[in-house]
């Protein structure tokens, strides 16, 4: 077996060839993020910080107008708690324990995006390590914070138009879901998915990803007790 670094630096360039498809969408919104945070008045260097800070990609996007539209904290705060309120979920499955430093386990919640979960949620978890885990949560951000910096800096010295670009993150999306159902495919789930999807946005088109993934959830459990009790 190999010694302690050796195997740190395999897991990190693990991390780096998974991160790659995700690089790919993150670079292009991250820069139409950063020239849409100029064009609404606010200097360059906002666009790092946001990445840094807040990391949150459609947060991000909904602070640029709320900083630039003078909204008080706690309707910010109350904001950033509904739009965010996914990570609840994502948090029952994402393997933290595998992190074993209490520094980078407070970076591994801070750094869990979407795209980040749907690389590390669906791997067996046997596969999976400390370094590893954080690595592709550093990437992601790296291509973040890169996209969104040379997006703010091209768009307050050349002044580009980021109309369409925002449909990469809708494209990411698409083929992180594919990856995922080719990593472990199961018809089922997915079709309870798209159902629970379809009955939020009729019933709550305002509130449709929570109640979207609350029903999943349920679905989910509900499946599981089923499938255990006739076991039983």
């Amino acid at each position: 077996m190999p010694d302690g670094p050796v195997r740190t630096r395999d897991e990190v360039v693990k991390a780096l060839r998974d991160t790659v498809g995700v690089g790919m969408g993150y670079l292009p919104l991250g820069a139409a993020f950063g020239v849409l945070l100029v064009t609404s008045g606010l200097e360059w260097w906002w666009a790092p910080v946001f990445s840094v800070v807040i990391y949150a990609g459609s947060m991000e996007f909904l602070a640029i107008s709320l900083v630039t539209g003078g909204v008080g904290l706690v309707q910010v705060a109350a904001t950033t708690f509904f739009v965010n309120f996914r990570h609840v979920f994502y948090g029952l499955s994402f393997p933290l324990r595998k992190i074993r430093s209490a520094p980078g386990r407070l970076y591994g919640v801070h750094a869990l995006t979407d795209e980040a979960y749907a690389l590390l949620a669906t791997r067996p978890h046997a596969q999976l390590t400390g370094p590893r885990v954080l690595g592709t949560e550093i990437f992601c951000q790296m291509y973040w914070v890169t996209g969104s910096t040379v997006g703010a800096l091209l768009g307050h010295g050349v002044g580009l138009d980021v109309e369409g670009l925002g449909f990469a993150l809708t494209a990411l999306f698409v083929v992180l879901t594919i990856d995922a159902y080719r990593a472990a495919p199961d018809r089922t789930s997915l079709l309870i998915a798209l159902g629970c999807a379809v009955l939020a946005l009729v019933v709550a088109p305002g509130a449709m990803l929570v109640l979207a993934l609350g029903a999943f959830v349920i679905v989910l459990v509900a499946r599981l007790a089923v499938r255990r009790s006739r076991r039983a």
